[in-house]
């Protein structure tokens, strides 16, 4: 693929406390849009307290700075109803802490520009890869396997993978909806119920470079159940 002809995309990074890893995140993602024509970067700073909104602005990005923090969802939706109303025609969700690699970037979009495919994900589990999460996390994400395979008959080997790219079509669709907590799961089974084409590829991602993960074991339970409820109640309401 000629990476000088890609449609206009942008990267959506929603920040939320990530002082210790968006400098070196926002960095990585400098140096591949320098390489690439059309290919943009919004930093969506959810609210931080702490130094995130200061190292954003040293960069020559766009920065959407939110006066409260909205949640991943919030972030992430604010992020596509950039994308909608700026025109692009491809965006990519990355994570602000480090844990996603810039060089599978490509890979991600090549099914998308292809008109091949409505969504990509970056699966840590596709094929096997270096990632280590904890057993906790490991469960979860298998847990979520399970019930969007039950339901929907197929395979997402990384329900709640946060690296993924959309077309105009999905960006449309998530800039008026998008769930609020833990999204992830819930728009596998919204746009599969919408007959979208969707896709994994393998990613390669990291330990994050800092901070902690705002999902908390209490939060876990909590968004375990509200999320488990909104995908059992797509699965029988009629669109």
């Amino acid at each position: 693929m000629n990476i000088k002809t890609i449609p206009k995309t942008i990267i959506i990074v929603p920040a939320y406390n990530e002082e210790a890893s968006i400098a070196t995140t926002l960095t990585s993602l400098m140096e591949l849009s320098n390489q690439i024509d059309r290919l943009e970067i919004c930093v969506v700073n959810d609210g931080s307290t702490d130094r995130t909104k200061e190292i954003i602005d040293t960069f020559d990005i766009v920065s959407l700075h939110l006066p409260q923090n909205l949640g991943i969802g919030g972030a992430v939706q604010t992020g596509y109803k950039y994308a909608y109303n700026h025109g692009y025609e491809i965006a990519v969700q990355f994570d602000a802490d480090g844990q996603h690699n810039v060089h599978d970037l490509l890979e991600l979009i090549e099914p998308i520009i292809k008109e091949e495919e409505d969504m990509v994900i970056g699966s840590r589990f596709l094929k096997k890869t270096d990632y280590k999460g904890s057993k906790t996390r490991r469960i979860g994400i298998y847990y979520f396997y399970i019930v969007l395979k039950l339901l929907t008959k197929k395979r997402f080997t990384d329900p709640t993978s946060g690296y993924r790219a959309i077309n105009r079509k999905v960006i449309t669709l998530f800039a008026h909806h998008y769930p609020k907590d833990y999204p992830e799961p819930e728009v596998l089974m919204h746009l599969n119920r919408k007959n979208m084409r969707i896709k994994e590829v393998t990613a390669n991602m990291h330990a994050r470079l800092g901070g902690e993960s705002s999902i908390t074991p209490m939060k876990s339970i909590y968004y375990f159940g509200k999320v488990t409820l909104s995908i059992l109640m797509q699965s029988i309401v009629k669109e």
